[in-house]
This record gives structure tokens, sequence and C-alpha cells, in this order.
């Protein structure tokens, strides 16, 4: 009989073979919302995103939804280091630079690259064209609040 495997432990195994093969480690060297890192940040999206098409009953490429996910913030630079404003507009262009960046690195499938670019819709203007690009969208968005609340909590405790 076949393990089953928590949405945490497959987004782990996946993270685990992308580390080995690329520059994806650097994701922990930079910090994505509050004190949570780039890398953190993805594992939870990609999680959520798991869980979210497990809760909603939906038949989605499971591998195509962790690996887009995990990827969807591999812009590989710190956002937060401004001197010449250049990453003033992050949250418009970083989904482009994630996909360059992932291309260099990875075989991408077309659901992939649709997760990576589309799911800062809508300041990214054209909408995510599958489900698992729809599930990451809102799974990014429910973390990155997650994380900025947990941030300002800490803030005033």
């Amino acid at each position: 009989m076949g393990e089953i495997m928590t949405a945490e432990a497959q987004v782990r195994r996946v993270a685990d073979k992308l580390e080995l093969e690329s520059r994806y480690g650097m994701t922990k060297e930079f910090i994505q919302h509050g004190s949570v890192s780039v890398y953190e940040h993805c594992i939870s999206v990609a999680a959520e995103s798991v869980r979210l098409a497990k809760a909603m009953n939906l038949k989605v490429d499971t591998d195509a939804l962790i690996r887009g996910a995990l990827l969807h913030d591999y812009f590989l630079y710190d956002w937060h280091d401004n001197p010449d404003g250049r990453h003033n507009v992050h949250g418009f262009t970083h989904p482009y630079t994630a996909l360059k960046n992932a291309k260099e690195d990875f075989d991408l499938s077309k659901k992939e690259c649709d997760i990576i670019v589309h799911h800062m819709f809508p300041l990214v203007p054209l909408p995510p064209m599958s489900r698992e690009a729809w599930l990451v969208c809102l799974a990014d968005k429910i973390c990155a609040t997650k994380e900025t609340l947990l941030m300002r909590k800490a803030q005033t405790a």
C-alpha cells in the first residue's frame, strides 16, 4: 500500500532536488516578508497550493503546481536593498525576472511558466491561464498576508 505524503513532505522533496540542481539555495539568503526568507515563503506557497487543490477537490498537475510554486519568486536578489530605486517596481517586475532565472536553470513546462509569470495578478495584467497558476496566485496572497501580519504583530509586541 502506497504511503500518503503530506503537502509539506511532497514540497520538501521537490525543493531538495531543485537545490541540488541549481541556484535554488540562494533563495535562503533573501528576505521576502518580515523575517521570512524567499525560500521559506516559496515552501509555504507550494504547500498551501497543494492543500487548496485537495480541499477544492481539483484535478491538477501536482508536479507542475509544486515546481511552479517553488520557482514563483526565483528572482535571486534582495528587493529590500534598493539604493538606486530600481526595486520600487519589484511587485510588477519580479515575475519576469523569476521566469528568466528559472528558464536559465531548468526546463519548464508551459504550466510552470504560467505559474511563475502570472502569480502577481492583478499587478501583472494578464490573468493565470491554468488551474495550477490560479492556485499559486491565491496561495501566494494567503501566505504573504500571514507573513506580513506576523511581522506587524511582532513589531507591536
